[in-house]
């Protein structure tokens, strides 16, 4: 149950291009209908209203969890009684592992199951989580919560997506807008809340536990009354402008050519239509193609290669950032102010977010560059906390390392966004994710867990920010590569010998 950046790029679902033709007609079948009858305008816009405010209602008590912040200090103090050892060896990997097991087939059965299941599936493991944290006691009933919260996480998916089985197309910008930025309010209030109840009011670390069960029990009730989706991305394709479609038409075959990523060319959905028989291997066979089709591309393969490997990196960090802080500046001896941090870092990453459109930077050109010396950044900021053991420097470092990668994971969605419709986005942005999570999973069993290393969490942190830097180092080749690559071809384009005018090609043809 590890503090985690529920809002980044790496799960949710931001606005896509589309170029497909149902988009198209779509958005013109709702102009007329506009033009015609401005009732028909106001059914859509209650249709959409409603399941976007249950929607936000459930991420904003799903993310409002004030315990979160010292979730180390509340295992490792008097309730549970817990050791360090125990904590970041033993307990806090297993969500890395039940995370990775989780994804593939919460993936799939949120589209097969019409994503209102598996909304459902995350709001009670999020309580299930709760509960045994508030009541439960031993090293294997917090083994098992992480599973559960493993599971809530993995569900997550569902909460980014549903939206997008209950609203067309035109209004697909503002209800992710909408969905993204409560969750983020949530995660920040939460944190505030916990610290200012920490601090003023000195309750206890168990009340703020008690607030985050009870915020995450009205979460659990929103899911229960949104309607029921009647088509997703993949198993269950709506009708389009020619009729039904059936669960295997999905993705359109494009030609090999090379996606760029500046959006100018998009690769669309599928037309084709096909037999009910044999579904669901159908899809998989198709994600499969449609995988082997999209990695093809080599700026949208460079952009999931950072993403992949930059959250794994973000994980770590995130998760036994706490175990350090615990260290440099034990809870038991003195005040502590995580609840500050998290707020700050979230709030400072969510600008950070928005402000990425306004760099005055061409990504296409300089992206590997950028990626290069944003990572060293991070890997400054890493190494600052494992060998500065000053709290203030922890904290300051914490706060610009996650508001660097939130600035990074924006454009990187962007990029790799643009280029793609939204069902080859959400292969992407899925397996981008699992090979994060496997990567991740990698580097705990070696580093963290106690069946391999077992190392104490400032030689973590040290391994932490030499991988950073290994990931700033990849990047700073290929861009320099990528340079060379392009003076080169300059060079060939001014050496070679200009074609004879059109005049002295004709006066040749007349002799």
């Amino acid at each position: 149950m590890q503090l985690q950046l529920h809002t980044k790029a790496s799960r949710g679902r931001w606005c896509t291009a589309h170029s497909d033709t149902d988009s198209t007609t779509k958005e013109a079948a709702v102009s007329q209908s506009a033009a015609c009858c401005g009732g028909h305008v106001w059914d859509l816009n209650m249709s959409v209203l409603e399941p976007t405010l249950l929607l936000c209602v459930f991420g904003f008590f799903s993310s409002l969890r004030p315990s979160e912040p010292f979730l180390t200090a509340f295992l490792l103090g008097p309730d549970h009684n817990l050791t360090e050892e125990q904590v970041v060896n033993e307990i806090y990997p297993v969500w890395t592992y039940s995370y990775l097991a989780l994804l593939l087939p919460i993936f799939l059965a949120t589209d097969y199951l019409c994503y209102k299941p598996v909304l459902v599936l995350q709001a009670t493991s999020l309580v299930v989580t709760y509960v045994i944290l508030l009541k439960a006691q031993g090293l294997l009933a917090m083994q098992l919560l992480e599973f559960f919260f493993g599971l809530a996480t993995a569900s997550e998916v569902a909460y980014y997506s549903y939206i997008y089985s209950v609203v067309e197309p035109a209004h697909y910008q503002k209800v992710t807008g909408y969905c993204r930025s409560v969750t983020l309010f949530g995660s920040a209030a939460g944190s505030l809340t916990g610290q200012l109840l920490l601090s003023l009011a000195k309750v206890r670390l168990v009340h703020l536990v008690i607030i985050t069960l009870a915020s995450s029990a009205v979460a659990f009730v929103a899911p229960w009354f949104l309607p029921m989706p009647k088509r997703s991305l993949f198993f269950h394709m709506g009708a389009g402008e020619g009729g039904p479609r059936s669960s295997t038409a999905l993705l359109e075959k494009d030609s090999e050519r090379e996606l760029p990523l500046n959006g100018v060319t998009t690769i669309s959905s599928s037309s084709e239509t096909g037999s009910q028989g044999s579904g669901f291997v159908k899809v998989l066979r198709i994600l499969f193609d449609d995988f082997l089709q999209c990695y093809r591309s080599g700026p949208l393969l460079a952009w999931s290669l950072w993403w992949a490997l930059a959250t794994c990196g973000y994980f770590q960090v995130v998760n036994y950032a706490q175990a350090l802080w615990e260290n440099v500046r034990p809870s038991q001896d003195y005040e502590i102010y995580n609840g500050y941090v998290e707020t700050l870092s979230t709030l400072l990453g969510a600008l950070a977010a928005l402000l990425v459109g306004c760099l005055p930077l061409s990504w296409t050109q300089w992206g590997e560059l950028a990626l290069c010396v944003l990572s060293l950044l991070m890997a400054v900021c890493v190494f600052v906390m494992d060998t500065v053991r000053n709290i203030w420097m922890c904290y300051a470092s914490y706060i610009f390392f996650r508001a660097t990668y939130m600035l990074l994971i924006t454009m990187a969605t962007y990029q790799i966004a643009a280029s793609l419709s939204m069902q080859r986005y959400a292969l992407v942005f899925g397996v981008n994710t699992f090979m994060a999570l496997l990567l991740q999973s990698l580097l705990t069993v070696v580093v963290v867990d106690s069946v391999g290393l077992g190392l104490d969490v400032f030689t973590q942190f040290l391994i932490y920010g030499c991988y950073f830097a290994v990931i700033s180092l990849v990047f700073l080749l290929a861009g320099v590569c990528k340079l060379a690559s392009r003076r080169r071809c300059r060079q060939g384009g001014a050496d070679s010998p200009e074609p004879d005018s059109p005049s002295t090609q004709d006066a040749s043809s007349t002799r």
